[in-house]
């Protein structure tokens, strides 16, 4: 099956030949620094729940993001050194500990974790729909579509893990005052 996504994608990066020399404003720049910055703190926050969590699921997504957070921080990180961008302070790697060794008191919780891990991942699908819509050159906008793209798959798949284990935070419904009361 043809996948739509990359046939547009492909499609545009032929059009990004009129970008080259272009320089990058203000918001693409501030918006890889951001981004950047993002996946830096994720990478902790990943690696610490890593280290926490005996949850065999929960330890498989949480490599699937680790993973995907690095393959974005490379790509993105050589994008910025190409263009000159300063880099944002990496945040430093958690040494690797036994999840069963790790005091109660100190030790978050499998869901608190998944939750985590779901807004982290909102804020970072959001930071890329926002820069891929703001960016004038080609180049950055393909870059943060397809950034976009991969956090909203693995997305899917945390979010369907959750709803399966209970996990996932749904607000209250939301009924205005007058309106036929939804039947339970």
């Amino acid at each position: 099956m043809v996948n739509i996504l990359e046939s547009a994608l492909d499609a545009l990066r032929s059009m990004t030949d009129q970008d080259e020399g272009q320089p990058l404003h203000v918001g693409e720049v501030m918006g890889c620094w951001i981004y950047m910055a993002g996946l830096e703190l994720a990478n902790a926050t990943v690696q610490a729940a890593l280290n926490t969590t005996t949850d065999h699921e929960l330890k498989e997504l949480l490599e699937e993001d680790l993973k995907l957070g690095n393959s974005q921080r490379k790509r993105l990180h050589d994008f910025m050194i190409k263009e000159g961008i300063p880099l944002p302070p990496p945040a430093e790697d958690m040494p690797d500990s036994d999840p069963n060794r790790v005091p109660l008191g100190a030790k978050l919780t499998d869901d608190v974790f998944a939750n985590e891990l779901s807004l982290k991942i909102a804020s970072l699908i959001m930071r890329a729909s926002g820069i891929a819509a703001e960016s004038v050159r080609m180049d950055v906008g393909i870059m943060f579509t397809q950034f976009q793209g991969e956090k909203l798959v693995f997305a899917a798949k945390l979010k369907h893990s959750m709803r399966k284990r209970g996990w996932i935070r749904i607000p209250p419904f939301y009924v205005p005052p007058g309106s036929p009361q939804p039947v339970s």
